[in-house]
């Protein structure tokens, strides 16, 4: 099976947040879903670089963005932010979006990097339309210090209930995604190693939701849960 079969992906809109691998999930489903004949809108509801080797569209019109999507069938697209080389969410607005594209998954908050974060009040910036919200995980983050894997460890830490020099663990990630319940299911990227899906494996023992656990960049996929 195809991630997007394995994530249930919908059409409409799809919200993903988390760390470790967000942006690289967005192109995976997308060239997935496009090489079946859909016409599939990358963009972000927070802020995402443009795709290399993709279509990129600066603020554009209805008629632009949708001759784009026939033409292409995958295209990002969104607002210029001056001076990071980022966009952030198109002009367009999303209810629109879902109408000119059978497929808008949306990156909907930012992880500077880390492979695991907390999220802050103003954070995610998940779009009222989305249908699922998939939170990516990344399995380098397990075993090092919450100080060193996460985005915004103090916060992680205190829903974790604890210190920040503590290793994350799969019941530590869990108890954050818990506690944040933003979540519809999990995805854990780059679980490349026996040791790394024994993780995700267990991380999934916690969840109340569907965890699948793989590596984008080998394009392996493995059910978890559920």
């Amino acid at each position: 099976m195809s991630l997007a079969e394995l994530l249930e992906i919908r059409s409409g809109v799809t919200a993903v947040i988390g760390g470790g691998g967000k942006t690289a999930l967005l192109r995976t489903l997308g060239e997935e879903l496009s090489r079946g004949g859909a016409r599939v809108l990358l963009c972000a509801s927070a802020k995402i670089f443009p795709f290399a080797g993709l279509t990129n569209l600066a603020d554009p019109t209805e008629a632009a963005l949708a001759e784009a999507l026939r033409a292409c069938g995958l295209v990002c697209a969104g607002t210029p932010v001056p001076g990071t080389g980022k966009f952030a969410a198109p002009g367009i607005p999303m209810t629109r979006l879902a109408e000119l594209a059978d497929y808008v998954l949306a990156e909907a908050d930012g992880s500077a990097g880390r492979p695991m974060k907390a999220h802050a009040s103003h954070e995610p910036v998940i779009p009222p339309e989305a249908n699922q919200t998939i939170c990516v995980v990344g399995a380098s983050g397990f075993g090092r210090p919450i100080a060193e894997a996460v985005h915004r460890p103090a916060l992680y830490a205190r829903l974790a209930e604890l210190p920040e020099t503590a290793p994350v663990t799969p019941s530590a990630e869990a108890a954050v995604l818990r506690a944040e319940a933003l979540h519809d299911r999990v995805y854990v990227n780059q679980a490349e190693t026996a040791e790394a899906m024994a993780s995700a494996a267990a991380l999934a023992e916690f969840m109340d939701c569907p965890v699948l656990a793989g590596s984008l960049r080998r394009g392996e996929y493995r059910q978890c849960s559920r």
